[in-house]
């Protein structure tokens, strides 16, 4: 059976829910997690998305991302998730919420109540190669000027929220 993701209102309030994919085929507002891990440097750990995803695929994103299964727990599903896509654990605590919409040449739409979540790493990621194709540490600094110089190589999502993480950060 298809994934399930959970539909929400503007207000993050559950409304149902739908095949992820054919959430993503009618931009329907669901919920979902993104997930920054920092070094001790302060650095972030970023992925680049397996080339076959079904979008986004061989983009630069934030550590993982992802969405919580109906009856999931944000904070779990994070947990899961971030085991699932890198390999590792962290104490992840939650900062802020954003909303965003972006459609892809696909004609995907991602449109997500997005839960953002912090967390501290030394450890290196053990990659799921089906979801993830590499990995890099940045500072955040850097990543903002490669964001303006290479938007096209950054997930639309990241691009979104960097300036609010930089500033919870």
């Amino acid at each position: 059976m298809e994934e399930q993701v959970i539909l929400v209102d503007v207000n993050d309030s559950p409304i149902g829910q739908m095949g992820k994919l054919e959430a993503h085929q009618k931009g329907e507002l669901h919920r979902a997690f993104s997930i920054f891990i920092f070094n001790t440097k302060g650095e972030l750990l970023l992925q680049q998305r397996a080339l076959d995803k079904y979008h986004s695929g061989g983009l630069w994103t934030n550590t993982c991302c992802s969405h919580p299964r109906p009856g999931e727990d944000n904070l779990a599903a994070a947990n899961r998730r971030l085991m699932e896509e890198m390999g590792m654990k962290a104490d992840l605590t939650g900062v802020f919420n954003f909303t965003y919409r972006a459609e892809f040449e696909s004609g995907l739409i991602e449109h997500e109540y997005d839960h953002v979540f912090f967390g501290k790493s030394d450890l290196l990621p053990i990659i799921n190669k089906e979801e993830v194709e590499r990995y890099k540490y940045m500072n955040l600094n850097t990543l903002k000027q490669e964001l303006l110089i290479h938007p096209s190589q950054y997930t639309p999502w990241l691009r979104i929220c960097l300036d609010k993480v930089i500033e919870q950060f």
